[in-house]
């Protein structure tokens, strides 16, 4: 289980060694992320504490004018300079790429926006040499921008990610576990459901790392009050199940439209 931000099924003993997103310069609004400074020092420290996982997240966004090629390369060799920090201290990186689904892109946009970023972290991975093989993949799914008029099938959002994974993750990389990037549980579910039944090759583990669309119904059947524990229990101990399912490609959907589950967790410009 993660030990911050809700990212629940990371590994045990893993967590968040970055610093937060700052603006980078020169750029419309974009960021970097910090924490380098001190961080070999941290990782050791982390290492002795019990870690084996840490998680560094990247945040792009998509507009008529970003992600630019300033923030696409400055984000992959910062993502690339944290794991081979990591690395030398024997703690497994987690690569976190995030692409937002703020805007009102469509498919296709976001699979090309995806490729371009995945296509510079690994160049950036391979020329930090890190071993890809001691690595995790914890990006988000191709789908359209929240605001897009235009609805897709779960079959073609599985087809868009497969793809823009094929063309540019290794297969020496063991581990793909998707954000849920503001989607809800179900729609988050179905989609990964799909990805696992797509049929193209898949040479990577294809799982979940999802916060909002693991827990949103268990913290609606909690509601902050200690007689609500077994109810939360049970919704947090479904939505895994749905989504261990998922991960194997045997899940068949609940049919509940209207449901918590259906609910969208979508956050603008989210951060944490």
């Amino acid at each position: 289980m993660g030990t911050e931000h809700g990212n629940s099924l990371l590994p045990l003993f893993s967590l968040q060694v970055d610093k937060g997103v700052v603006p980078l310069a020169g750029t419309d609004g974009e960021t970097t992320t910090q924490g380098l400074d001190g961080l070999s020092e941290r990782c050791a420290q982390y290492k002795k504490d019990g870690a084996d996982f840490a998680k560094w997240r990247c945040v792009l966004k998509i507009s008529e004018r970003t992600p630019s090629a300033l923030a696409i390369l400055e984000n992959a060799n910062v993502l690339a300079r944290y794991a081979s920090i990591c690395q030398q201290n024997g703690i497994v990186p987690i690569v976190e790429p995030e692409i937002l689904p703020d805007g009102d892109h469509d498919l296709k946009r976001c699979q090309y926006v995806t490729e371009k970023v995945l296509a510079a972290v690994y160049k950036a991975l391979s020329d930090h040499h890190v071993y890809l093989e001691g690595t995790l993949l914890k990006p988000n799914m191709v789908t359209p921008g929240h605001a897009c008029p235009i609805k897709y099938s779960p079959e073609e959002v599985a087809m868009a990610t497969v793809t823009a994974l094929r063309r540019t993750v290794p297969p020496a990389v063991p581990g793909v576990t998707f954000l849920s990037g503001g989607q809800s549980e179900e729609e988050a579910s179905l989609n990964l459901n799909a990805i696992n039944r797509c049929p193209l090759p898949r040479p990577w583990a294809l799982t979940f790392s999802y916060g909002r669309a693991l827990q949103a119904s268990a913290l609606s059947a909690w509601r902050g009050q200690r007689d609500n524990a077994g109810a939360a229990t049970e919704e947090f101990i479904k939505r895994a199940e749905v989504n261990g399912l998922a991960a194997q490609g045997k899940y068949e959907g609940s049919g509940d439209d209207g449901g918590a589950a259906a609910q969208s967790l979508y956050i603008a410009n989210h951060a944490y």
